[in-house]
């Protein structure tokens, strides 16, 4: 059996596949796993670049471990089951008023999966996906349950909420939620260094800020998402203006003009500038998770890593310049973002307000050493890279770049000391 990740760059071969719908089946599977000696590797969505979910053992597929099992309404608290995606969750939360604080811009994955790897979003005085996590529940390597929080098991809930799946199979997550909010867009095309040089100031006054800069131009799609409140004039688009930009132009259109660039890579600057200027102007108001939320039907690969927040301007004009100098026809544009601190012991934002960097290519072309390129020059910022997107750092040089890295491990000896969770991916970044 071989199974692949949505990029299409990652496969794997199972020799078994269980599909739980229940934390004991999950707790079961494992066990019939240790009695064959095989490992086992938990997926959702598969919506990782890197290989952190392959295995040749027990692969457990969690898109039937879904649903919300419980609800705080006093304290805005949710329980849901970890297998449940977030384009289930969000629509599913809005009906009992409540919403995630933050998301990132892809909904397809699963809500263990999102915060396993650090999905973030943006927005300088939120965080990332996983802290909103108030508790989880672990499946062991023995078989048994382990509830942890902040004051049940510390330690185990501060490695597992972005634990890559290392420490066992998440079963149920509970989420500290947020009454439910509108967002007013304002989306706009601007210079890339007229945006650099006000860079500071439009992070501090607007909530959440995202940049698409188009690779081999100065063209950048800027987008400002501020809260509004109930009276807010504003409305949603126009369903003709929602089908034109998000289906039309960013998916399918794009999909044509990629398939015509891995045959005429030559083509790309003048594609970039023309897709710089069909994205035009917009400004509208919805609830925040269709705001936060872009729909990604074109396939991709993806690097991103994480710098200090003043470092963004000289991390994007070297990569500008290098893109410049090698003429890399990447046809993505690259996406910024920024996320304030959280006390999370892999987060990429550990302690540190960041500034997020994605660079992407079509899935069907080469980079051209662009990725290779991009990671040099974070690596003179002190860049994490996102658990789930593609770097080559291995457990030496992230020791160095997480200050918690060995208490994490010495959580991951105590819950799984044989390596149950372990695969070739995991033993790079972690060490055997």
């Amino acid at each position: 059996m071989t199974w692949t990740n949505w990029a299409g760059n990652q496969t794997s071969h199972p020799v078994e596949v269980a599909s739980p719908r229940r934390p004991d089946e999950v707790s079961a599977a494992i066990l019939r796993a240790q009695a064959r000696g095989i490992p086992v590797k938990a997926v959702g969505a598969g919506h990782s670049f890197t290989a952190v979910a392959a295995t040749d053992g027990l692969q457990l597929r969690l898109d039937q471990l879904s649903g919300i099992t419980h609800v705080d309404r006093e304290l805005g608290r949710v329980r849901v089951l970890g297998g449940t995606p977030l384009h289930v969750l969000n629509p599913a939360l809005h009906a009992l008023g409540l919403a995630l604080p933050n998301l990132g811009d892809i909904d397809r994955q699963s809500v263990a999966g999102a915060i396993s790897t650090g999905t973030h979003g943006t927005g300088i005085r939120l965080q990332g996906i996983a802290a909103a996590v108030s508790g989880l529940t672990l499946a062991l390597a023995d078989g048994s349950l382990l509830e942890c929080s902040a004051s049940v098991e510390p330690d185990t809930f501060q490695a597992a909420r972005v634990g890559l799946g290392a420490l066992g199979v998440i079963t149920e997550v509970e989420l500290q939620c947020v009454p439910a909010f509108r967002l007013h867009a304002n989306e706009f095309g601007a210079d890339l260094f007229e945006v650099l040089e006000r860079i500071e100031e439009d992070v501090d006054t607007h909530d959440h800020v995202d940049m698409h800069w188009f690779p081999l131009t100065d063209r950048v799609l800027v987008k400002h998402n501020d809260r509004v409140d109930a009276g807010h004039p504003g409305t949603p688009l126009p369903r003709w203006r929602a089908a034109l930009d998000d289906d039309l132009l960013s998916n399918r259109l794009f999909e044509a003009t990629n398939r015509g660039a891995t045959r005429w890579p030559g083509v790309v600057p003048r594609l970039n500038a023309v897709s710089a200027r069909l994205l035009g102007a917009r400004e509208y108001t919805d609830d925040s998770w269709r705001v936060f939320v872009a729909e990604r039907k074109v396939r991709f690969r993806e690097s991103e890593y994480a710098v200090p927040r003043a470092a963004v301007a000289d991390v994007i004009v070297a990569v500008r310049n290098w893109l410049e100098q090698h003429r890399a026809p990447l046809t993505f544009p690259l996406e910024i973002r920024f996320v304030g601190a959280d006390d999370i012991w892999l987060s990429t934002a550990y302690e540190r307000e960041n500034a997020y960097i994605a660079i992407h290519q079509y899935h069907r072309m080469d980079d051209y050493g662009a990725f290779a390129a991009f990671e040099a020059i974070v690596a003179e910022h002190a860049g994490r890279p996102h658990w789930g997107k593609l770097h080559t750092l291995d457990a030496d040089r992230l020791r160095e770049l997480y200050p918690r890295f060995g208490d994490f491990l010495a959580v991951r000896d105590r819950l799984d000391p044989e390596r149950r969770f372990a695969n070739a991916h995991l033993d790079h970044v972690l060490g055997r």
